[in-house]
């Protein structure tokens, strides 16, 4: 896992990482996880790394531009309420740079009200996960966007 700043999981300490699963060696680029709680963003990781997913961390907007760039990703699971650059101006940031590359963004957020779907879906989101995640659903929706 790379992150924008530090998480208690890396993979040096966690005494290496399990293999990948078949499905999980043929996506390409990393999942780019996406929020201010680093207990939240770090927990979610560690439990997409251990499904087989490559993982990058970030804790605000522009950390998860920045990695982006350099590593585009082939999803991202985004807070709306970042600091810096919001969750819909990064996920509609993101959309804009793959251009016709395949790119699930998922809204993940404790704001669950319909205009906040809405807003969501029009930024560019493809789908909308409410706090706390059920992690199998998660696994679920990432498998099949491949």
């Amino acid at each position: 896992m790379r992150t924008s700043d530090t998480c208690d999981h890396d993979r040096s300490s966690a005494g290496g990482t399990a293999p990948e699963p078949a499905d999980a060696r043929r996506a390409t680029g990393p999942i780019l996880v996406v929020d201010d709680n680093a207990t939240t963003a770090c927990g979610m990781a560690m439990l997409l790394e251990l499904s087989g997913h490559e993982v990058e961390v970030a804790h605000d907007g522009p950390a998860a531009l920045e990695l982006a760039g350099t590593r585009p990703p082939r999803a991202a699971l985004l807070d709306l309420t970042l600091p810096g650059i919001d969750g819909f101006e990064v996920a509609r940031r993101l959309r804009a740079a793959a251009g016709s590359r395949p790119l699930l963004l998922v809204a993940v957020t404790g704001r669950c009200d319909d205009d906040v779907r809405r807003t969501a879906l029009d930024a560019g989101f493809d789908d909308f996960l409410a706090k706390p995640v059920d992690i199998d659903a998660l696994v679920r929706l990432l498998a099949a966007a491949r």
